[in-house]
């Protein structure tokens, strides 16, 4: 009997789908709703780094509750609630520092369930883990509906004010779709998983997690002040909208193909076109700014830099990773590249961004990606080297 004939797909989906929907509403637009609030670029770099930092350690500690309990469906529960109820406070005050201790709260709840939920996703695919991305295909359709939705609503009927608003309400969603998942065991049967320290010492583990972990610092400008310097270079919120918005349709059609791509080539190959692919999108990005139709390429190279790179970190993770170390390898996966590294280049991007300018912000993106590519072309899946 095949695996997945029991698999909720629309729960798992839906999931996703309101959990980057809620991102999808962040990531652009929260950054401008800080400027408006009178916020200088370095405190929003400041406030935009604290979430990637809550990501170094929240997810290891869900992560290593997830493995010692199998309870990884009441944990995703428990966290999604106290996401919606940490995001409330944002109604409650205003400032800095007020707004600094919602993001830490936030940052700890909000970046808890996805590597306990990945875990549970692959825990119900198993052997079939080649169609992992048509159902996380949803979170990036839930990305680009917020992105898309959002940027009209805030250039036509709504004002940058009304922004918690709308990503309370996503995320009170994605906490009540939590409830209604099943419980589900992540433990597989037979499995000889071994003591952790041994799966580091695996050729290329140690490398991977540091090319992660470099991909996501090139992300950090990207994420925290892409919307601003577009808004710096006169693109309104319905032509920010759409950028997002055409580098996550890129994202869904390759999530939609990809099942069939690790079936002609190597998870090392992948890696390495989609790396290269990053460096030309931060060049371009940085340098090309005031043509359209350059950043339309850029954005679509959202595939390469976040989509494939991701899809094959899920899928090494999964390989190198069996149970009991499932939900840590997801959660030091998740605190070392969109954790560390997200939260460094964030940090990073908000001291500099005046000082030495964009350009050159987006031209040390582009080096940390080529960085990355030759330590996976020197290390990671190498042609002839023992997995194990």
């Amino acid at each position: 009997m095949s695996s997945t004939l029991k698999l909720p797909y629309w729960r798992l989906s839906g999931f996703y789908f309101f959990y980057f929907a809620a991102l999808g509403c962040f990531l652009p637009y929260w950054a401008l709703y800080l400027q408006s609030l009178g916020l200088s670029h370095t405190q929003i770099g400041q406030l935009m780094a604290i979430l990637p930092a809550a990501k170094v350690i929240s997810p290891n500690l869900w992560g290593w509750l997830a493995d010692h309990t199998d309870r990884n469906v009441p944990l995703i529960r428990l966290s999604s609630g106290l996401t919606v109820a940490s995001f409330a406070l944002v109604f409650w005050g205003e400032g800095f520092a007020w707004l600094a201790l919602v993001s830490l709260l936030l940052g700890f709840f909000w970046n808890a369930p996805l590597p306990l939920f990945e875990a549970v996703t692959l825990s119900y695919l198993r052997q079939d883990s080649h169609r992992y991305s048509r159902i996380r295909i949803w979170g990036s359709i839930g990305f680009i509906t917020a992105v898309f939705g959002a940027g009209w609503a805030l250039n036509t009927v709504l004002i940058i004010d009304c922004l918690p608003t709308l990503l309370f309400g996503l995320f009170l969603s994605m906490g009540l779709v939590a409830l209604l998942l099943p419980g589900r065991s992540v433990r597989t049967q037979g499995a000889v998983a071994g003591p952790l320290g041994a799966i580091f010492r695996r050729p290329g583990v140690i490398a991977f997690f540091f090319a992660c972990l470099l991909i996501q610092f090139a992300h950090g400008p990207y994420y925290t002040f892409f919307s601003v310097y577009l808004k710096e270079h006169d693109y309104d919120a319905s032509q920010t909208g759409l950028l997002w918005s055409l580098g996550i349709l890129a994202e869904i059609l390759l999530f939609w193909f990809f099942q069939g791509f690790f079936k002609r080539f190597s998870l090392r190959r992948v890696l390495l076109v989609a790396i290269a692919l990053s460096v030309l999108r931060w060049l371009l990005i940085g340098w090309w700014v005031d043509y359209f139709a350059a950043l339309a390429i850029a954005q679509m190279l959202h595939a390469a830099s976040f989509g494939a790179t991701h899809v094959a970190a899920i899928q090494f993770i999964h390989r190198h990773f069996a149970w009991p170390h499932q939900g840590k390898g997801q959660a030091l996966y998740g605190s070392l590249s969109f954790g560390l590294g997200g939260m460094l280049g964030s940090y990073a991007s908000g001291e500099v961004w005046v000082s030495l300018g964009p350009e050159f912000v987006f031209s040390v993106a582009a080096g940390l990606s080529f960085v990355a590519l030759l330590v996976v072309w020197i290390w990671v899946e190498r042609p002839g080297a023992d997995p194990h």
